[in-house]
């Protein structure tokens, strides 16, 4: 009987382990769904000017929802294919997780616990926004630093590293303060400008935002406390290197030809001088002229070409949404190109 059982525990083993090798060999992604579906299912906030903001004709605009467009263009084809799935901060993962969007461009913080298998085990695409947190006041309120903010109400959004950040800050500093916590920053604009709070905080470019709309802007400053570091960046959920593959050589390829000068209005001229000339090696693996990147990667060898055709560059997608002449003008900072002084930079494509 000893015998028995032993031999149907090694059998069970077997098959288990059976099992896990056939779900280890499995090559199936995200991706094969997104090109079988003919959709890309791109979470967004919806509310956030420059980002992503749900216009008055129904459509979407800004720096996140362009990238929704990169990704759409290379993984099916069509920038035009793409549902957007406005979510607030609570929402996000979860929607992730269950599988209601395919991958989040959601002005998301890269950080240790939404990363680590342990903590939201997410897979994030390169940073495409440095960014930092802060606090905005009114000019009359006689508020010029973080001291000056002891004992006082501030409106935060609820759920996000904001929240952590404010928490942080102040209790580091032995400075008491109460947080009045909303679901949304549209809510938490909403408190502030009703007086519920003496501030508000979120991240700089969302200040900057937020304050863009208001009736009277002047009237309201950011202050210069800067109480962190946000890189925001786009995320899939963990586990589908294909899905983030693509992701990653989407924004670096934006990146790229934002260094190459290819542009959306030179890229088709580009693509053919590629053709033409055999010694413009570098541009021509670029743009799939020739080798096999994009199979690499599951994609088209000229999924780049389809991109920048889609947004233009990563320099043409910041100008059109936070540039001088936009409606939300952030100086690029920390997101110039690295040979312009900023942080932005990519790998070879090779």
């Amino acid at each position: 009987m000893t015998k028995r059982r032993s031999f149907i525990s090694l059998l069970s083993a077997c098959l288990a382990m059976s099992a896990c090798a056939t779900l280890g060999a499995d090559d199936t992604s995200r991706l094969d769904l997104i090109s079988n579906r003919g959709e890309l299912r791109c979470g967004v906030s919806g509310k956030i000017p420059g980002f992503s903001f749900l216009q008055r004709d129904g459509s979407y605009a800004g720096m996140d929802v362009d990238l929704c467009k990169a990704f759409a263009a290379a993984f099916i084809g069509d920038p035009s294919k793409v549902q957007y799935r406005p979510l607030t901060a609570p929402e996000r993962f979860t929607a992730l997780k269950t599988g209601e969007i395919d991958l989040l461009s959601r002005n998301t913080t890269f950080n240790l616990s939404r990363d680590a298998l342990g903590g939201n085990g997410a897979s994030f695409a390169p940073v495409v926004f440095h960014d930092g947190q802060g606090l905005l006041v009114r000019r009359d309120s006689g508020i010029r630093s973080l001291e000056d903010l002891k004992g006082q109400s501030i409106c935060v959004g609820s759920g996000t590293t904001t929240e952590q950040n404010l928490n942080d800050a102040f209790q580091s500093r032995g400075l008491p303060y109460k947080p009045i916590k909303y679901q949304d920053l549209n809510q938490v604009v909403a408190g502030y400008l009703q007086g519920r709070c003496q501030a508000m905080t979120s991240d700089r470019s969302q200040l900057a935002s937020a304050r863009s709309g208001f009736e009277r802007p002047e009237e309201h400053e950011i202050l210069a406390d800067v109480l962190s570091k946000e890189p925001l960046a786009p995320l899939s959920s963990g586990g589908d290197q294909r899905l983030s593959d693509g992701m990653r050589w989407v924004v670096y390829g934006l990146i790229t030809a934002e260094e190459m000068g290819i542009t959306q209005a030179n890229v088709n001229d580009k693509l053919q001088e590629a053709r033409k000339n055999p010694d413009l090696t570098k541009m021509r693996r670029f743009l799939g002229v020739e080798g096999d990147l994009g199979s690499k990667l599951g994609l088209s060898n000229d999924f780049v070409v389809n991109v920048i055709r889609a947004t233009g560059n990563y320099g043409e997608i910041y100008n059109r949404h936070l540039g001088p002449d936009s409606a939300v003008p952030i100086p690029r900072g920390l997101n110039q190109l690295h040979r312009d002084g900023g942080v932005i930079t990519a790998p070879p494509f090779q």
